[in-house]
């Protein structure tokens, strides 16, 4: 006697698993985004524009957020930055961080300037464990979080001398010696990051901050690479992390356009389910038994319908061995074999089309769903099924 097992398709009645449960911290908001255990993982990004440009700025934090953008910070390194930064903090839709370097005078400007929260990086700003008393107050009285930036590739000569290089327990003792400071003369806003451009030692880094400390963490691997290297690189530790419950707020460090950073940085979290899952594609791998141009197939189903916020799982296989599985757990799929695909629609075949067919019915049949779930169509997507519900 066989029992049939139904399949959970679409928006999930329950919580989706995760791997670990987050690390409990303390809690701290940056501007309305939340920042800690009680909060979502935030997806944060940097402008590369100069900050002194407030057109080009304010343009290129249009586009970040509207990728799903966060939090987005700016930097100040010249006297025409700071003054930049009331009108780009009055205007930007997401909350802005000023990123302070060199001169401790930029943290009260951005301060006074409205900015949501300052990135201070204790070892290179001129005499600044002298200057905490005056940046705790500023920061206090004005409600803003301060986080403490610490980088492998500027640390504190005093703690180079002492390690000898920038090893996890140095960037660990860096971090934490300033915090103190801060918690010294009663503030306690911080969050805390303690970025390497090497993703072992930065993994290393966090774990020993995560089991000293209660503040929330910003994870980075510091200059991580072009995208592809760069992916990777903070793939693999962001997954070590967050799998453990590290991690509260994460940047990809990408020599590309921000908005990349962006669109991993989701996809990095929705795969882990710390992030309600949007359009997912699961496609066959390099294989001889495909009896279709599959990598065609997936990559114009992909463009077809991208920027898609639907949650729909998208099944594009290219044999008999996997594809009719594959096809008929997803929400929508196809299972190609000699030059035609059998469509599934919440694991049921609605219809065999030839191959020439497969990339337009699937885009058919995703708006179709999108509409039958009572969900509406927003223009602006190729596929015109942005969702918003």
């Amino acid at each position: 006697m066989s029992t049939t097992v139904p399949i959970g398709l679409g928006i999930p009645d329950a919580p989706p698993p995760i791997l670990a449960p987050r690390r409990k911290t303390r809690q701290i908001f940056v501007g309305p985004v939340g920042m800690g255990s009680e909060h979502p993982i935030s997806v944060q990004s940097m402008c590369t524009t100069k900050t002194h440009d407030v057109n080009a700025t304010l343009q290129q934090i249009a586009q970040l957020t509207a990728s799903g953008c966060d939090i987005v910070r700016v930097a100040c390194p010249k006297p025409v930055d700071a003054e930049a930064l009331p009108a780009i903090a009055r205007k930007s839709p997401i909350p802005v961080v000023a990123d302070i370097h060199f001169q401790p005078k930029y943290i009260f400007q951005a301060i006074d300037a409205g900015c949501a929260a300052i990135r201070v990086n204790p070892g290179n700003i001129k005499e600044f464990d002298g200057r905490v008393k005056e940046v705790a107050k500023a920061a206090g009285d004005a409600g803003i979080p301060i986080r403490i930036g610490v980088n492998g590739g500027s640390l504190d000569k005093r703690l180079l001398e002492k390690y000898g290089k920038a090893t996890p327990e140095a960037l660990v003792e860096s971090a934490t010696w300033e915090a103190g400071l801060f918690e010294e003369h009663g503030f306690g806003d911080i969050a805390i990051s303690v970025k390497h451009s090497d993703p072992v030692l930065m993994v290393e880094a966090y774990r020993q901050l995560a089991e000293v400390t209660d503040y929330p963490l910003h994870l980075g691997v510091t200059e991580a690479g072009p995208k592809f290297m760069g992916t990777i690189k903070s793939s693999v530790a962001f997954g070590a992390l967050l799998s453990q419950g590290i991690g509260d707020t994460i940047r990809v460090s990408l020599s590309a356009d921000p908005v990349e950073e962006i669109k991993v940085g989701d996809q990095i979290l929705q795969a882990l389910n710390l992030r309600p899952r949007k359009l997912e594609i699961v496609s066959c791998p390099s294989c001889g038994r495909a009896q279709v141009d599959v990598y065609k197939l997936a990559e114009e189903v992909t463009a077809g319908l991208e920027g898609m916020e639907f949650p729909l799982r998208v099944a594009v296989m290219g044999c008999v061995v996997n594809g009719p599985g594959e096809a008929r757990d997803a929400d929508l799929g196809v299972a190609s074999g000699n030059g035609k695909g059998q469509i599934f629609v919440k694991g049921e075949v609605v219809k065999t089309v030839p191959e020439a067919k497969i990339v337009e019915t699937l885009i058919e049949e995703a708006m179709r769903i999108a509409e039958e779930d009572g969900l509406e169509a927003v223009e602006g997507t190729k596929a015109e099924v942005r969702v918003t519900k």
